[in-house]
Order: C-alpha cells, then structure tokens, then sequence
C-alpha cells in the first residue's frame, strides 16, 4: 500500500508504521511539550530511513498548536514562544554570519497557499537599520524579508529569485515559508513543522518546483511550514479506512480540501509564525517589543 499523500514527516512516519512495517531504520521519534504545546521530532538519520519515510536526512519538528484554534488563555503568545524555541534549536550557534533571509513562499492571492508570504509580513526587517545606523541596531539581527511569489505572477521560478538574492546579500541562513499538504484534517492550519532539510516550493499542492537547501543555495536552509489543505483522495480513504483506493487518474486525485474559514486560520497561524521567527533571531525580545516594532 503505497504512504497517502502528506508533507508530514510524522504522518509519513507514522503511516508506516500503522501498515505493520518493522521499525524503520534510522528514523526516530520523540514526543515533548513546549509552553504547553506537544512537539514530536522525528530524526532521519539513514538512507534506508530517508528512502521510506519520502523525505530527506535531517530534523523535523511537529508543534501541535490546537490550543490555538480553540483560543485558549495566551495561546497566540505561548504558540509564538514555542516555534522560537523549536526554530531556535535549528539555528547555528554563535555564527560567524549573523545576518538571515526569510523568505515566504506561495501565491498571496490563493488563500490557502498565501501562509508564506503573510508570515514574511510579520518579520522584523532589520538589515537596513543595522548597516544604516549601527550605533543604534547594533544589537539586532540583520534580517530581510521576501514575498517570492511564484511563477505564474511573477515570470520567474521562486527558486531562481531566493538563489539570486542570497547570492547578492550572502546571508549566513535561509528561513523558507510555505503551506504544506497533511493526510489528516485535524492538521489543517493547527500544525507546523519545522525543518532543517530546507523546502521543495509548491510540493504540498503537487506541483514542485527548484529545491531550496543548502546545496542550492550554498547556505543552510530551515523549512517552516504550515498544512492547510488535504489532498481529497487521500482524505476520502480515510473515511473509508482505506476501503476505497482511488483511481490515480480520477477526479479526487485533482481536487484538494481546505476549511471555509481558511483566511482567519491562515492569518492567525501566519501571525504566530512571522512573530515566532522574529522571537528566535531577536533574542531578548518579548511578543510586545514585537508589537510596537511592527507597528
């Protein structure tokens, strides 16, 4: 039974494991919680691993941000705290380049893909002043931001424009943005992953395009990213508990779902994002300084 479509690391994991497989080489997985919301890390430290699971060697990490939609007390802060925590155990130690390019993938106009460039909105951009003014920013990490766009708006590849401007700024680390594909509904703007693996731009709708990683950019790259839809055939399996199989060629397999209020959940989760990337590069810094920064 092939894996059901998801840019999960751990649904992929996970999935394997539900078909009877024997433990899978070099993948291993741990469960924590940060500011009250689970994290799983799944390690792929093998080929064999990486070959199964679908996804590259390296680190993922899965915050599971439900308290969020349910509006719990503090959420937005504790969620934000959280994903600085977890991107900040990606970052380099002490690098001799500070200076960070965030970049936001997608197409700002398609709601459901729009997560990338939103969150790129909500980044302190602080290079200018530190080259400006150091006297006064020296404190800050350089950071610029991009909205990338994507190729039908824009003429060009998002890749080609993030490779071009990293190789005209030279920043020491690369932050990608996108919407992701989940197999679980439940998922669906609630989750957000966060890799040291760097990011394939549009793989969650099925439509991949250059690679962003280090290899491709000379720099590391960490992937955060987001799901906000589902593709429908892996969706309708599940309902059937994997009953029904659908044609790879039928209609399901062109249709993706996503929820009716997806704009205030992709605002909300793009926010949380944005501020937590700011939390993890601007250290000192509280969800208020943030406010008034952004302002």
């Amino acid at each position: 039974m092939a894996v059901p479509r998801t840019d999960l690391a751990v649904e992929a994991a996970r999935q394997l494991t539900r078909q009877g497989r024997p433990p899978l080489p070099g993948v291993k997985e741990q469960i924590y919680t940060r500011q009250g919301y689970q994290v799983t890390r799944v390690d792929i430290t093998s080929p064999e691993g990486a070959k199964a699971v679908g996804k590259p060697q390296g680190r993922y990490l899965t915050l599971d941000l439900e308290g969020l939609l349910r509006r719990e007390s503090d959420a937005f802060p504790r969620a934000a705290r959280a994903v600085a925590g977890e991107l900040g155990s990606l970052l380099p130690r002490e690098p001799e380049n500070p200076s960070v390019l965030v970049v936001g993938l997608g197409n700002r106009l398609v709601t459901p893909d729009a997560v990338g460039p939103r969150a790129a909105d909500h980044t302190m951009v602080t290079r200018h002043l530190v080259l400006q003014e150091p006297e006064r920013f020296a404190p800050f990490r350089p950071v610029a931001a991009l909205a990338a766009g994507v190729l039908g708006t824009t003429g060009m590849e998002s890749g080609e424009v993030v490779r071009a401007l990293t190789d005209r700024l030279r920043p020491g680390l690369v932050i990608a943005v996108d919407a992701l594909a989940a197999r679980s509904v439940r998922r669906l703007c609630s989750t957000v992953q966060i890799a040291d693996t760097g990011i394939i731009p549009g793989s969650g709708v099925g439509n991949a395009r250059q690679a962003l990683n280090r290899e491709t950019l000379g720099v590391p790259v960490v992937a955060l990213g987001v799901p906000t839809v589902v593709d429908a055939a892996t969706l309708a399996s599940d309902l059937t508990d994997g009953k029904w199989t659908p044609s790879p060629d039928g209609e399901l397999s062109h249709m993706l779902v996503t929820p009716k209020d997806i704009d205030v959940l992709v605002s909300d989760v793009a926010k949380v994002i944005g501020y937590g990337i700011d939390l993890a590069l601007q250290e000192g810094l509280t969800v208020e300084d943030i406010d008034l920064f952004l302002s």
